[in-house]
């Protein structure tokens, strides 16, 4: 069964653009397009597609406002947010809205597709660009103790366990255990990436 799609973006050539990648899907039967919010609730009214690929940006409302509209009016209805941006605020508005998936605009054509499949299969689908903004996020969430900051600081100041032991008098097996517990919570294996992810977040 062929899985209809639907856009709304103001730019044509986005439009155009998606449409060329798409059309020799024999999977996927394009059901048109919109400009705006109110051309998109205006065709919704009569066909409510498959899935929906909405920019967030649009003239006349937010991408991200018209996408909790659109699944309140329409549950059934998937949405996968299109956009340039791959913010994190924007990310977790459009999720947070009811969508199902977000990829930027300059995904390729396995990539839409992939898209496409995951969401109508009851899954989400986030860009790899995507995902990487909102495990960014997650890293400035990091509750860290305050052994653990102190831990962290002496480690990127290049001090191994033992060294860290003596400098904070307390054991061996205790400076292993904070090492292993700031690993789990960055979600990193090794030092150098845990030191790098602390880095950028401003933790240290």
């Amino acid at each position: 069964m062929s899985i209809s799609v639907f856009i709304v973006d103001d730019h044509y050539m986005i439009i155009e653009g998606i449409r060329s990648l798409l059309q020799d899907e024999q999977e996927i039967e394009w059901a048109g397009h919109a400009t705006n919010a109110a051309s998109c609730l205006a065709f919704l009214k009569n066909r409510q597609p498959d899935v929906l690929l909405m920019d967030i940006n649009l003239p006349d409302k937010s991408g991200i406002d018209l996408c909790k509209e659109v699944k309140t009016l329409y549950p059934s209805v998937f949405v996968i947010g299109l956009s340039t941006f791959s913010q994190q605020t924007y990310i977790e508005k459009m999720i947070d809205n009811g969508a199902s998936g977000y990829v930027l605009k300059n995904a390729t054509q396995p990539e839409l597709m992939e898209a496409i499949k995951t969401v109508v299969s009851g899954k989400d689908y986030l860009s790899m660009e995507a995902a990487q903004a909102l495990r960014k996020n997650d890293t400035n969430t990091v509750m860290l103790t305050r052994r653990e900051k102190e831990v962290l600081e002496l480690i990127a100041d290049g001090l191994t366990n033992p060294e860290i032991s003596q400098k904070l008098f307390v054991s061996l097996s205790t400076i292993e255990t904070h090492r292993k517990n700031l690993l789990a919570k960055f979600g990193v294996s090794n030092t150098a990436s845990l030191i790098k992810l602390a880095v950028k977040n401003g933790l240290i």
